[in-house]
């Protein structure tokens, strides 16, 4: 897990240089970032997740493997952008990433029939972000055999990611998250997972369909959307509101992680009625949700990752390295998603101001004895 926090970080600093060194393909730097960072990121925290979600032993290498799969298809794609490869890379790429989503998916719901009293309903939000994975990879493969839709499969693919695959996750981890950081439960937490999750996982079909085909679809994605996030904010906002605007501690960043999901999907609509375009709404995504994401739950769980068993006041001085002035930190992820969207380019300096900044505290913490 440290090596694939340490891979998603350099994945996104190198999205964010990727451009400066070259004329390269638009969607080489936004592949760098998700399919060789994220991508294998989440599949390596599901996998870390599942066997506490269901109370059962730890995942065997055999699954672990399959982060190290989809890293391999990240690859792939990545060259196949930069170098214009033939198409059969496309495939292939899409191939192992599909095998790997496949595999964990089915790993996750045989461990969802070994939990004694059934699984926490977090584990539902994974498998669902796996079937929108899923579906989006086959949506590459059928490019070749179906060029006449191939800028419809593209958006397909694009969106069932973003807002499925990557979405569905964050949303389902973050609700078990904050409250682990704060330290207070959620007593709640449990129900709106499991009531929820019809609204999210159909909103993120409807909008990658209205993306692809019919963008009335999108409007109704949403609105689905919304039902959940918006029970999300209300119950944070009364339950843990002093937490959230602290100046330090992983929570700042988990919330504004939401907060930034909230703002790329009402922006998304702005996008479908042709006011506001891709790639403000791309870096948007980039620099208000996916970046205090990533920085909010590896300040929360790398020290666990470094030192598993006990917590330690060792675990606790590490938490606070990696997460000191998350707010300052949060505010300038949002800030610059913000501003990229309204079409200011310097404003990426700001999110690589504050993603650096936890990349150094990620580094001293490496140097460390554990």
């Amino acid at each position: 897990m440290v090596l694939l926090v340490v891979v998603a970080i350099v994945g996104m600093l190198g999205a964010w240089l990727l451009p400066s060194t070259g004329d390269w393909h638009r969607a080489a730097h936004v592949h760098l970032a998700f399919a060789l960072g994220v991508m294998p990121l989440i599949m390596g925290a599901m996998t870390h997740f599942i066997p506490v979600l269901t109370r059962t032993r730890a995942a065997p290498r055999s699954v672990e493997g399959y982060a190290g799969l989809a890293w391999l298809g990240g690859v792939l794609i990545v060259a196949f952008f930069m170098f214009a490869l033939l198409d059969v890379v496309r495939s292939v790429a899409a191939f192992l990433a599909l095998v790997a989503a496949g595999g964990l998916a089915v790993w996750q719901l045989m461990r969802a029939g070994e939990a004694l009293g059934g699984a926490h309903p977090g584990l539902r939000w994974y498998v669902a972000a796996l079937v929108c994975l899923a579906a989006s990879l086959l949506a590459v493969l059928a490019m070749s055999v179906w060029p006449q839709q191939f800028l419809a499969l593209k958006r397909f693919h694009l969106h069932l990611n973003l807002f499925g695959f990557v979405g569905l996750t964050a949303i389902g981890t973050l609700q078990v998250l904050l409250p682990t950081a704060v330290g207070h439960p959620d007593p709640q937490v449990s129900n709106r997972l499991r009531a929820d999750l019809h609204f999210a996982f159909f909103g993120s079909v409807l909008i990658a369909g209205g993306a692809a085909w019919l963008s009335l679809l999108s409007w109704l994605g949403l609105l689905l959307w919304m039902i959940p996030l918006g029970r999300l904010m209300r119950a944070w906002f009364a339950g843990y509101r002093a937490e959230i605007f602290r100046w330090h501690g992983a929570v700042p960043l988990v919330a504004a992680a939401l907060a930034g999901f909230f703002i790329a999907l009402v922006a998304g609509g702005g996008h479908a009625l042709g006011w506001l375009d891709s790639t403000g709404l791309a870096h948007l995504f980039v620099f208000s949700f996916l970046f205090p994401l990533v920085s909010g739950a590896a300040g929360q769980l790398l020290p666990l990752w470094l030192r598993p068993g006990q917590q330690t006041e060792w675990h606790t001085r590490a938490r606070l390295r990696l997460t000191f002035a998350s707010g300052t930190r949060a505010a300038l992820f949002l800030g610059a998603g913000l501003l990229a969207l309204a079409g200011f380019k310097w404003a990426s300096w700001l999110a690589l101001a504050a993603l650096l900044s936890f990349a150094l505290a990620v580094v001293s913490l490496l140097r460390l004895p554990r």
